[in-house]
C-alpha cells in the first residue's frame, strides 16, 4: 500500500476533526480539552519520500525562552522543536515514506503531539 493510502486510512479513522487538504496532505485538530486548553493544529504531508508532521505548540511570548525548548532536541527521537524568528514554537517530525505502516504513522503523530503538549506544559509551569 502506498504511503498516501496508509496515512489517509489512518487519519480518516481518527476521532474528532480531521480533513484532507490535498493529495498527500491532511489536517488534524486535537480538541482543547486534550491539548492543554486550546486546540492543537497538526499538519501531515507525504512528499519527497517523507512523512512530515508539524504542529504549532506555542505563540511567542515575553515570558517564554524558546532556547530552553531547543535544548530538548538533544533528547528527542524523530521529532524536533523549532522556533520562528518571531519566537513561535513548532514541533516537526519526519519518517521515510517507503515501507510506512499504520504503526509508523501513529508513532510519529504521537511523538509530535506529545512534544507540543510537553512544550505547553513547560510554559504553563
Amino acid at each position: 500500500m502506498a504511503a498516501v493510502d496508509v496515512v489517509d486510512a489512518y487519519v480518516s479513522a481518527l476521532p474528532g476533526e480531521t480533513r484532507r487538504l490535498a493529495h498527500g496532505e491532511w489536517g488534524i485538530t486535537v480538541a482543547p480539552e486534550q491539548a492543554r486548553g486550546w486546540p492543537l493544529e497538526v499538519g501531515v504531508r507525504v512528499a519527497d519520500g517523507l512523512l512530515r508532521v508539524q504542529a504549532f505548540a506555542l505563540a511567542a511570548s515575553d515570558d517564554l525562552n524558546p532556547w530552553n525548548l531547543l535544548h530538548w532536541n538533544r533528547q528527542t527521537r524523530y521529532v524536533r522543536f523549532a522556533c520562528t524568528r518571531s519566537g513561535d514554537i513548532w514541533v516537526h517530525g519526519d519518517l521515510p515514506a517507503a515501507g510506512l505502516d499504520e504503526q509508523g504513522v501513529d508513532r510519529l503523530l504521537g511523538l509530535v503531539v506529545e512534544g507540543a503538549l510537553a512544550a505547553r506544559d513547560a510554559h504553563g509551569a
